[in-house]
């Protein structure tokens, strides 16, 4: 795992400049490589990496690396778990093929030369974001891994082309001030997060998971720059994964090597229809290989245990693989409720790990907020955020790479909310549209007394739901928290506007067999990357700490994506497969309990103390009718219903990481 950062365009300045600035991006990820850093430069392009040596920790790994040839340089973040097999497709093709070291860089360099960066990326099975340059074409290459694990941004900045592992990176350039984009608040407002391609930032872009982007030499050399939300390259929809580009901007292009939606109906069209003893038989094998091949590293490994479902299998799979005892990692909360360290304890001793549990105050957890603005490089407001933070650092004083659970839930049907969508949905269908919109709050009624305490206004937005999609956060659209709030009737249309330039490529009209696939779908496509993976990786880079994910393995998520509901469901407990799988390593009593999620308390912190005062100063301290991004009014009205009414919302926190946020890293953008 690294962090990388690159420049190219600016035509105006010298190399000295270029390096400089590249330099000071590569030192702001320096938490991403404090093994070493390097840089290369050639007529005009600069590509900058810092290295946290995992696998060969020798020098021949060290990056920028450029090819036996001397044709291509590859500046690259991440981990290829099948490079060995890489290696020898590339062998078998030439004979004569050697390695100067054992490194997945030098494969992957050394692959996109000889197969072509598609053949080599539809190959390849890992996590990664890296930057590829062709020297004799005068083309840059920005790739990305198929879920969206490793991050990459993109854009232009100060009158030219920059790319960095992290946003934050790209604010080090000398001129950054481009603009926030305000468009984007009302999705950060539902979400809790900014959703690829967006930033928080006019001009900068998140590379989307399973794409590459290819830069011609007019764009890379300033004479032309690119907006590809504007120009329609995003949203588009890649049910296909293709050699050719899904859009071609002239002077650059968008390609799609693996698509998660082709996936999602390939799965339909071929389910699998074995027993469930055979299913859960092939899940096992998938994820035991899976596992497996993330168990390979140079350095200290180990694994975050939670005491769910998700984590005690990749736990219990390594522990199988492993001849020594499996170090694991939990870290526990006063607050009983959100405290899994006893359950995990167990599972860990059933297993025979090497367990570490540290348990955290109240006063420790609230000390990491401060660092959160910064850590993350744009609002994200994902309270979980906090418990990841300080296992992340307590795991790095042991080791230096931790296996995770993540993708369990949106892979097998691990949310709740899946089956009551579902339910809402299948009632909803059966009422005409203009009929629901004509009914307004009556029409309520007709869906038999789903969700009684929502209020009315909730009900109304319901009812405006014109396809599944619409109801995962229906009920947490808050447009009116902003200055020039929208009225009611156009929320949902703005909403389903912004989501046609996200990667939800099935909007096309194909739908899946019901609205829990459905929406299983939106989470991997959205959720998963932009939150859940956006936490773990700035949460564990952080502290120099890579993080992996079985379950996220290409295999493994084919094949999750061709099990119909009933391996996956059973009532309305979800993962029925993946239990399956659990039983056969731990006992089904130590797991038979309810979910609790890795989370914290926040809502009661926010009630007294510190956190309270700290609330209230960015909420009512009249900064936010200074920087005319909120309404004043309307947030001080939600803060009070909180206080004194104990109404909670999400938003709170929303508002909350935005301001904070605002007030320690978005001076630089007006």
């Amino acid at each position: 795992m690294c962090g990388i950062a690159g420049a190219a365009g600016f035509r105006s300045r010298g190399r000295g400049w270029l390096e400089q600035n590249v330099e000071r991006m590569c030192k702001e990820q320096a938490h991403r490589g404090p093994d070493g850093s390097g840089l290369f430069f050639e007529n005009g392009v600069c590509l900058g990496h810092r290295r946290l040596s995992i696998l060969d920790l020798t020098d021949s790994g060290a990056q920028p690396m450029v090819s036996k040839t001397g044709r291509f340089v590859i500046s690259y973040n991440g981990e290829i778990y099948n490079y060995k097999a890489l290696a020898k497709k590339l062998q078998k093709k030439d004979p004569h093929m050697t390695f100067r070291g054992d490194c997945d860089t030098e494969v992957l360099l050394e692959a996109c030369e000889k197969l072509g960066v598609y053949q080599t990326l539809r190959y390849a099975k890992g996590m990664f974001g890296f930057a590829l340059y062709d020297r004799m074409e005068q083309r840059l290459i920005l790739a990305r891994d198929r879920i969206g694990e490793k991050p990459l941004y993109y854009g232009f900045s100060a009158g030219g082309f920059v790319f960095a592992s992290e946003i934050g990176a790209l604010r080090q350039v000398e001129g950054f001030h481009n603009p926030i984009k305000r468009e984007i608040l009302p999705l950060y407002l539902t979400y809790g997060y900014i959703p690829a391609p967006f930033t928080i930032y006019e001009g900068i872009y998140k590379l989307e998971a399973g794409t590459f982007l290819t830069l011609e030499k007019e764009v890379i050399f300033g004479e032309r720059t690119f907006d590809p939300v504007k120009d329609g390259a995003c949203g588009v929809k890649k049910e296909t994964a293709s050699e050719q580009p899904f859009f071609d901007g002239g002077g650059y292009q968008m390609h799609c090597y693996w698509s998660l939606v082709e996936a999602a109906l390939c799965g339909e069209k071929d389910p699998f229809e074995g027993s469930m003893e055979e299913a859960t038989n092939e899940l096992e094998k998938r994820l035991k290989k899976s596992v497996s091949g993330q168990m390979v590293a140079d350095v200290p490994l180990g694994a975050f245990l939670s005491g769910g479902i998700d984590s005690a299998t990749v736990v219990s799979l390594m522990q199988s693989l492993s001849e020594t005892p499996v170090q694991t990692f939990t870290i526990g909360f006063e607050e009983e409720g959100y405290d899994e360290s006893k359950a995990a304890q167990a599972i860990a001793a059933h297993l025979g790990t090497r367990h570490t549990s540290l348990a955290v105050s109240e006063k420790e957890a609230k000390e990491v907020i401060p660092q959160l603005p910064s850590l993350f490089g744009e609002p994200f407001a994902d309270s979980s955020q906090i418990p990841t933070y300080l296992v992340s650092r307590m795991t790095r004083e042991q080791v230096t790479v931790s296996l995770s659970g993540d993708g369990g839930d949106e892979l097998f049907d691990g949310y709740r909310s899946y089956v009551s969508e579902e339910r809402i949905w299948n009632k909803m269908r059966r009422i005409p549209y203009g009929l629901r919109l004509l009914a307004g709050g009556a029409g309520y009624a007709l869906l038999g007394g789903e969700g009684k305490r929502r209020t009315l206004t909730d009900q109304l937005l319901l009812l405006q739901a014109a396809t599944p999609l619409d109801l995962p956060y229906i009920e947490q659209t808050r447009e009116d928290l902003l200055a020039g709030s929208l009225a009611l009737s156009q929320k949902m249309p703005v909403r389903r506007k912004a989501l046609s330039s996200l990667p939800v490529g099935y909007l096309s009209g194909k739908e899946l067999s019901g609205a829990a696939r459905e929406n299983r779908l939106l989470d991997l496509l959205m959720y998963h990357p932009d939150d859940i993976l956006v936490k773990v990786d700035r949460c564990a880079m952080a502290v120099s700490l890579e993080s992996r994910v079985p379950f996220l393995d290409r295999d493994v998520v084919e094949f999750a994506l061709r099990l119909p509901d009933r391996y996956l469901r059973e009532g309305e407990t979800g993962k029925k497969v993946l239990r399956q799988v659990l039983t056969r390593h731990v006992p089904k009593e130590l797991m038979d309990r309810p979910k609790k999620g890795f989370s914290v308390p926040i809502e009661k912190w926010l009630r007294k103390g510190r956190l309270k005062n700290w609330a209230q100063e960015l909420l009512l301290s009249g900064r936010i009718g200074i920087e005319g991004y909120l309404d004043e009014r309307q947030v001080g009205r939600m803060w009070e219903e909180f206080t004194k009414d104990r109404i909670w919302r999400p938003q709170i926190w929303y508002v909350l990481m935005l301001e904070a946020w605002l007030q320690e890293c978005g001076k630089g953008g007006a």
